[in-house]
């Protein structure tokens, strides 16, 4: 089928913010700062690792004095790497949801801000693995979401059309790529939003994955999936 769906990772699929909290503040207390809380945490997601780092440590205390923010990037995502993942941090259905996807034809793409390492040693552990066809980490190109160009890469990679593919993301760089490349968008309620999610322009608001299916056929008018 020449079709796509392409995925946000953080928020969408996973529930990751316990983990990143967890790696974040272990790295803050090598370096004598406080913890951040998982409410910060939740709004710190979104853009990538380093900025991540950098909003951790200007809200304990300012930027470090002694390491680069890339040096202390690095040294979080080899702790966050660490950190086993399950597949119990799966949102409730989504793994039976993309298989069952999958096993229709379409095909399924991965449009993440979280390092190309750290998401490539993730997926297997989630369950996950072999399970899309393209995968664009954060520092996998130039650009990354907000830009367009980063799931302009994936749609290429998966090798269809940008009006046979859907967004699903949970937060205003999915909404905003989506839009960039003439996509619909399909936005989760349960994630990091930083803005209300009303306010994204979605083709669809959704609860649960699981609704994932029937929202597709509505969008595209016919049963697809």
């Amino acid at each position: 089928m020449d079709r796509a769906l392409i995925f946000d990772l953080d928020g969408t699929l996973i529930d990751s913010a316990t983990d990143l909290a967890q790696a974040l503040n272990t790295l803050l207390a090598e370096r004598h700062r406080p913890p951040v809380t998982m409410a910060q945490m939740k709004t710190f997601i979104g853009d990538g690792a380093l900025k991540l780092v950098e909003r951790a440590f200007l809200a304990s205390g300012g930027p470090d004095p002694v390491d680069t923010l890339p040096a202390l990037t690095a040294q979080f995502v080899a702790i966050y790497e660490s950190i086993p993942a399950t597949p119990a941090q799966l949102y409730p259905d989504v793994a039976k949801t993309l298989a069952a996807l999958s096993a229709r034809g379409l095909r399924l793409g991965l449009c993440t801000n979280k390092p190309q390492s750290a998401t490539e040693a993730l997926l297997p552990q989630l369950g996950l693995g072999g399970m899309f066809d393209a995968v664009v980490g954060g520092d996998a190109l130039p650009v990354r979401k907000p830009d367009p160009a980063h799931l302009q890469e994936v749609i290429d990679r998966l090798g269809i059309a940008n009006d046979r593919a859907i967004m699903i993301g949970d937060n205003d760089n999915d909404a905003a790529v989506a839009r960039g490349c003439g996509l619909p968008f399909i936005a989760m309620l349960y994630g990091y939003p930083r803005v209300p999610v009303a306010e994204l322009g979605a083709a669809a608001l959704l609860e649960r994955f699981a609704e994932l299916p029937e929202a597709i056929n509505r969008i595209w008018g016919e049963s697809i999936a």
